[in-house]
């Protein structure tokens, strides 16, 4: 059951953050970015406050126009996008060999809309990790709705520090999370640290592809668009993503841009001409109308003040997103699965 109405967005935004303090955190998580003058290595140093501010402002966004589900999808011809990230969230769960009764991670689960449907068609035990309160918050009140509160659950905590003893997980996932650590090597290190030997790991990465050329100015530009509506600090490539994976110790089954080959574009939602009844809120129109009606409702004070600024984030993340897809120079689905190796003194 996500946000509904135009009043039940206005109330949520900046989640647990004071309405007082909306328009002060805009301010501080856009001066983090050099696309907006702020220092490269001061994002870098303040990344969780970063992330954290990010997603304490736009979750009432994401769950207003997406729904429970904060990714994107491959697309088969005929298929709403609603189906598309449910299949999506199905294959990672295939892809895992996911089976009844097993005890699972989610890393940076977002307020657990795949959590939640992959609990459901797994029949296994999911927690989720998130270091941010108001999506925990949110998270659970769904869980309940959903009745999977008893078999799942979500743990508030860094997933570059992760509160678990070694070997604790049958299977770990993550979808479009992970771009937010700093440090590849050294989360993929925490991962395979709390995995069970002879288990596996899947992912959705974002990563810019080999066709971007960091000497290109539209691709810098497209770039920086994307970090700065997405709350990422510095996008990986995919060769970097598959370097830190082996380095922390995994062994790679196999690994594709599953962009390349679907048979309509991830980023077919974000297109200006693009219209759908069952989507409205995501495309362009639907856009234009929420930020509009954020504007109403910001200026009635209905709405904190800042309220049109976070939307305008969103704005650039849409159309860099959308550039980054029609130039193939970034990808949200980078998948890969990896396995966890069984050492001899295992």
């Amino acid at each position: 059951m996500s946000k509904a109405g135009a009043l039940d967005l206005a109330s949520s935004i900046g989640g647990k953050l004071d309405k007082t303090e909306v328009l002060p955190a805009v301010e501080k998580y856009e001066k983090y970015h050099v696309f907006d003058g702020g220092e490269e290595e001061e994002r870098k140093a303040n990344n969780n406050d970063m992330v954290n501010k990010y997603y304490d402002l736009v979750t009432s966004f994401y769950e207003f126009g997406w729904g429970e589900s904060f990714h994107f999808a491959n697309r088969w011809n005929g298929e709403s996008l609603r189906e598309s990230l449910k299949r999506y969230e199905h294959f990672i769960a295939l892809q895992l060999g996911l089976k009844h009764g097993q005890k699972v991670l989610d890393v940076g689960c977002g307020i657990g809309g795949p959590l939640r449907e992959i609990a459901r068609f797994s029949f296994t035990s999911i927690t989720g990790l998130n270091d941010n309160e108001y999506q925990i918050t949110r998270g659970k009140e769904l869980n309940r709705i959903a009745g999977v509160d008893t078999t799942c659950n979500f743990v508030k905590a860094d997933f570059m520090k992760m509160p678990f003893p070694d070997n604790s997980f049958d299977a770990v996932y993550a979808i479009e999370a992970t771009c937010h650590a700093l440090d590849a090597y050294g989360c993929y290190k925490e991962i395979y640290r709390v995995l069970k030997p002879g288990q596996c790991f899947a992912a959705y990465e974002w990563c810019m592809t080999d066709s971007f050329d960091p000497k290109n100015q539209e691709h810098r530009k497209i770039k920086r668009e994307i970090e700065i509506g997405d709350g990422v600090a510095d996008i990986r490539s995919t060769r970097k993503c598959l370097e830190a994976l082996k380095q922390a110790g995994f062994e790679v089954i196999w690994e594709k841009d599953l962009a390349v080959d679907s048979p309509l574009p991830w980023y077919l939602p974000l297109y200006k001409n693009n219209f759908s009844l069952s989507s409205f809120r995501v495309t362009a129109l639907g856009r234009f109308i929420t930020r509009n009606m954020v504007k109403a409702l910001e200026f009635a004070g209905l709405a904190p003040m800042g309220s049109k600024r976070v939307h305008d984030l969103l704005e650039k993340a849409a159309d860099g997103l959308l550039e980054g897809g029609r130039k193939e120079i970034f990808t949200p689905m980078y998948f890969f699965l990896a396995r966890k190796p069984v050492l001899e003194n295992q």
